[in-house]
């Protein structure tokens, strides 16, 4: 589920090859494990499709001209996610509203071919915060894809953050899909003013959702066509949503039941404090179910 125009530059690779697309520079695998897109504005894996697969990850048909951001894939929400500004450092709070990282350049340190899949390392062009650091450290074969965003306070006092890693799950129809994992889990509403529930049973996917359920499990969802197992690392919020009508600009109708987000975050329910010299690792993992 990605735009014709990455498509065709996708199919054109045979190995790797960095290339332009949407006035980005964007590196494209096409190996025997499978193919993999990654965005160098914001370091955003954009596709990902094991051998003998469809797509993992949706994308919009009509994404944002720069200096916006793409929507879709798994755009990096750092250092702070949404409404959780502890390390905002802007003069009146007021930065991005997703953090600076899925905006800024990243280069592409390191590639390490084998066999059975690939390793990727990436930093930002430029530093990003003063006490804070990232790098980004991505896993792709043909039976998973692994994404893990390393932070360091690199100053002398502790510091808090929030973020995530806001994955954009292709499906047949996001009105079929059915997340198992959540049951007794309580959650934050975000469409309720964040009132506080329990998860009961299955969470079925019928309209509109924005959760953020206080978990750190694995979530298996099934499509009805296809599952897919969404593991995670140094998170205990899980963030589910879809806008169901009230679609962004880029975002068309048409596609609008294509894809649901989860997303494994540190939010105001799990806060990440460092201390000097400290790292902190968020990670999601994407498998077969």
């Amino acid at each position: 589920m990605i735009p014709d125009s990455l498509n065709q530059l996708v199919k054109s690779t045979q190995g790797q090859q960095t290339a332009q697309w949407e006035g980005r520079d964007v590196v494209l695998f096409n190996m025997p494990w499978g193919e993999l897109v990654i965005s160098l504005q914001g370091a955003q894996v954009l596709h990902f499709c094991p051998v003998g697969d469809t797509d993992w990850l949706w994308l919009t048909p009509t994404p944002q001209a720069l200096p916006g951001a793409i929507r879709g894939g798994i755009p990096l929400c750092w250092p702070w996610f949404a409404d959780e500004r502890y390390a905002d450092e802007s003069p009146n709070h007021d930065g991005p509203f997703h953090g600076l990282a899925r905006h800024a350049e990243w280069h592409l340190d390191a590639v390490d071919e084998h066999a059975e899949g690939i390793e990727l390392h990436l930093s930002p062009a430029q530093p990003l915060h003063t006490v804070l650091t990232a790098r980004l450290v991505v896993q792709a074969n043909a039976q998973r894809l692994n994404v893990e965003l390393i932070s360091e306070n690199i100053g002398e006092t502790p510091i808090k953050t929030s973020g995530a890693l806001h994955t954009y799950l292709a499906v047949a129809d996001t009105h079929q899909c059915r997340l198992e994992g959540l049951s007794g889990a309580r959650y934050l509403d975000k469409l309720r003013d964040f009132v506080e529930s329990e998860q009961q049973g299955t969470l079925a996917v019928q309209g509109a959702v924005d959760r953020i359920y206080h978990t750190n499990e694995a979530v298996l969802l099934n499509d009805g066509e296809r599952s897919l197992r969404i593991g995670k690392q140094s998170s205990d919020s899980t963030v589910v949503w879809h806008p169901n009508h009230d679609l962004p600009s880029d975002t068309p109708a048409e596609v609008a039941r294509q894809f649901i987000c989860v997303e494994a975050a540190n939010t105001r329910l799990d806060p990440v404090w460092l201390v000097p010299g400290a790292q902190h690792l968020l990670g999601t993992t994407l498998s077969r179910g």
